[in-house]
């Protein structure tokens, strides 16, 4: 039980409800409902301590609970079967909360644009693409996140060229930048009549959705704008008339190396709502390219935190000839592949926050 004591530090506790009484206090203000975007951020902030307030308050009623039950157990009940049960289940929650805990980086907080776009290798990697696409938004639903579907530009067989989704909820950020990389797929391809062995990769780029509080500049004169029929995975929800708006931004980051960002958005119904979208979109990309700049330039973690490259990928998933999915920055590994590619993710991206703790602390 002393480790379960120790973390009330680590946890904040008591900073935590000092904070919930000044959100609250914030919201008592007759003006507040007057700016309803910046009272939906204050609301989500609130019920975000409140929670993690409720459940560390959970745990600690459980911990009581085991005391009751090794005074039992000292009276001569037999009770260990409880017991155990019990402190099983304070273990999975004070990893839990633990692991909610880690994510305290000043944008963790924040929504997640999600970005795909596969390698070299036409069929195949578009394929892979998709898989990856699928594995997000299965993993996404898993943890009661919201999934919108930005943009969607089909493969030419099979698979999809590019996508884009937006992933909202508590600290969506937090957990998918672990998340942001290469992925390499080691299959027998279904598109190889002589079936052979295929690799194939493709790039899930992550970035925070900026708001209001957050200050991008970009230079109107360096944004190219594009229409395009939008098409694709959005179904109803996707216009087929020549709504899709796709900006491309080409200029110089803080570290003086010039990029060029690409942001596309179909989901609304008009290009004007689109276009608006897509800048966001635009400034959240560019954003996280300047983040991995500091944070390269803070940390020199370049294995874990560089900007995407082909040679560098993250994980390698390989169906054949054997089953594994390990990360390699972590070196965890499974070889429920199925399982993965359904989205259970968790195991990975708790291993990386780990790491990354780790090396920060």
């Amino acid at each position: 039980m002393s480790a379960w004591k120790h973390s009330g530090g680590i946890f904040d506790y008591d900073q935590r409800k000092v904070r919930i009484i000044e959100l609250q206090e914030q919201t008592q203000d007759p003006d507040f409902w007057n700016d309803p975007d910046h009272a939906r951020k204050i609301m989500k902030k609130l019920d975000h301590e409140k929670n993690m307030v409720q459940q560390w308050d959970d745990l600690n009623n459980l911990a009581e609970s085991i005391k009751v039950y090794q005074q039992f157990e000292e009276e001569g009940e037999d009770v260990a079967l409880e017991i155990t049960r019990e402190v099983k289940k304070l273990e999975r929650g004070v990893e839990a909360l633990e692991f909610k805990n880690m994510l305290r980086g000043e944008d963790d907080h924040r929504d997640a644009i999600v970005t795909f776009k596969p390698g070299a290798g036409g069929t195949e990697s578009q394929d892979w693409a998709e898989m990856l696409y699928r594995m997000y938004t299965r993993w996404a639903k898993k943890e009661d996140f919201e999934v919108s579907v930005l943009e969607y530009q089909q493969g030419d067989v099979a698979g999809l060229k590019s996508a884009t989704i937006e992933v909202n909820g508590d600290f969506a950020y937090g957990f998918l930048k672990a998340e942001s990389g290469v992925h390499r797929l080691v299959r027998i391809s279904p598109f190889d009549s002589n079936s052979r062995r295929h690799t194939s990769f493709c790039s899930v780029f992550i970035s925070p959705l900026v708001d209001d509080e957050i200050e991008i500049d970009i230079n109107e004169g360096d944004v190219e704008l594009q229409r395009f029929h939008a098409s694709g995975a959005g179904g109803q929800n996707v216009n087929k008339v020549e709504t899709g708006v796709r900006l491309i931004w080409e200029g110089e980051l803080s570290d003086g190396t010039q990029e060029q960002v690409v942001a596309e958005c179909q989901q609304e119904r008009s290009q004007m709502q689109n276009r608006e979208k897509a800048m966001v979109l635009l400034k959240s990309k560019i954003y996280e390219l300047e983040k991995q700049i500091k944070e390269r330039e803070k940390q020199k973690l370049e294995d874990s935190k560089s900007s995407i490259e082909w040679g560098s990928q993250i994980r390698s998933y390989v169906f054949h000839p054997y089953n594994m999915v390990k990360d390699h920055r972590t070196d965890h590994e499974t070889s429920n592949v199925d399982a993965v590619m359904d989205g259970d993710l968790e195991e990975f991206i708790k291993a990386y926050l780990m790491a990354v703790s780790g090396s920060e602390g």
